[in-house]
């Protein structure tokens, strides 16, 4: 996912340099939107990664 981010991205900028303003905002918006589900995504699984290594089980409430 983060792959495509950083195409829609250097497609916003080729679209910019010659440019076509209406395409390189759509690119940069797509790109936008890629990034952070993303970085939803490798946060959610960075949390469950460390719930089932135990991390979580140590902490006694």
């Amino acid at each position: 996912m983060l792959y495509w981010a950083l195409v829609f991205f250097i497609i916003a900028i080729v679209a910019a340099i010659f440019g076509f303003g209406g395409i390189a905002a759509g690119a940069v918006s797509i790109a936008k939107i890629l990034f952070f589900i993303f970085l939803v995504l490798f946060v959610v699984s960075l949390i469950l990664g460390l719930v089932r290594r135990g991390v979580g089980s140590t902490i006694k409430l």
